[in-house]
Formats: C-alpha cells, structure tokens, sequence
C-alpha cells in the first residue's frame, strides 16, 4: 500500500499562486505516473495534469500555461505550481499515482481562489 500526503492547499486571491506537493512513501516512487486531479463541489473529479515516469506531462486544457507539474524522484514528491489562479479553479486537490493495476489517492487538499 502506498501513501501519498498532500500539502501546499489554502485560500489565495484570483491571480496569485500556490504550490501544491505529494510525497509517496513508496521507494519505487519513479516509476509511477503521478497526476493531480480536482473536484469542485457539485462536479465530477477531473484531470488536472500528470507526469509520467520519462518526465511527459499533460494538461487540462483550462490549466494549460498556468500550472506546471513536475517530479522529483529522489525526494519521492511531485509538485504542482499553479499561478494566474482563477475563482473556477476552487476545488479539492487530489494526488494520484499509478502503475498498471495499482491505483492511490491522496487525501486531498482544498484550494480556494477569492477575493
């Protein structure tokens, strides 16, 4: 069983920025693909971003050109740094890492955008 402990989460006004972090206890952390999805109340949870285990990422559409995943291996975390932040980006954060059949969550972490 792997556990992934989220942090960086708080309230921040439209356009500021905040960086989220996951560690993993997981000493084979590096080849997991780790992604970061999100659910706003009364939503589905979504795809915000993820990184594979060579480094390649993707985006949300939404997201694209605001935040940035990455990875740090040797410190078993991934980060995701989120600027230029909008009310519509309000939901809770959750980590996620997998590697064919194994699945993890996080716990989740709120971030709210307003003024």
């Amino acid at each position: 069983q792997v556990q992934l402990v989220e942090s960086g989460g708080g309230l921040v006004q439209p356009g500021g920025s905040l960086t989220l972090s996951c560690v993993a206890s997981t000493s084979g952390f590096s080849v997991y693909t780790m992604a970061y999805y999100r659910q706003a109340p009364g939503k589905e949870r979504e795809l915000v971003a993820d990184i594979d285990r060579d480094g390649s990422t993707n985006y949300l559409d939404s997201v694209k050109g605001r935040f940035t995943i990455s990875r740090d291996n040797a410190k078993r975390t991934m980060y995701l740094q989120m600027s230029s932040l909008k009310p519509e980006d309000t939901a809770v954060y959750y980590c996620n890492a997998h590697y064919y059949s194994l699945n993890y969550w996080g716990q989740g972490t709120q971030v709210t955008v307003s003024s």
